[in-house]
């Protein structure tokens, strides 16, 4: 089984409507083999079609908006916000303390404890989505074209 990485965002985030695209490589060795991309899709459609291609190989897909930039300046803009998300987020594990706090550790072991009595009584690992057909991955390159002509 292969690794799903993409954003977790909220339902009003405005990236969810942005095309999204797919970027699958090998799970070990980087070297292995380089990187294919595919895309751009709706969001559903990409995350479906990765979790397909990886649930029965050792691959990593990672599904991400594809960013309609215009102009250099907009490029700057969107680097500049990845950069200081990233100082942003290495500030904060700095900042963490060196033990954590307990808390969160006792509310760790109740997700793991409410895990296992799932896996228990059957419920196992969530379903994942179906993966779109032809026709309808189609029909999303139709709507992301729409999307992007409108910009």
């Amino acid at each position: 089984m292969g690794a799903l990485v993409t954003l977790d965002l909220p339902d009003d985030s405005p990236l969810l409507t942005l095309p999204w695209i797919i970027t699958f490589g090998p799970l070990a060795d980087p070297a292995e083999w380089e990187p294919v991309v595919c895309g751009p899709y709706e969001r559903p459609h990409a995350l479906a079609l990765a979790e397909a291609v990886v649930a029965d190989e050792r691959f990593m897909a990672v599904v991400e908006p594809l960013v309609p930039a215009l102009s250099p300046g907009e490029i700057r803009q969107e680097i500049a916000a990845s950069q200081l998300a990233a100082a942003d987020e290495e500030a904060r594990i700095e900042a963490a303390d060196l033990y954590g706090d307990f808390d969160d550790v006792l509310d760790e072991q109740d997700i793991l404890d409410e895990q296992e009595d799932e896996e228990a009584a059957g419920a196992g690992r969530p379903q994942p989505p179906p993966v779109p057909t032809e026709a309808q991955v189609r029909a999303g390159f139709g709507r992301i074209a729409g999307l992007l002509r409108g910009r």
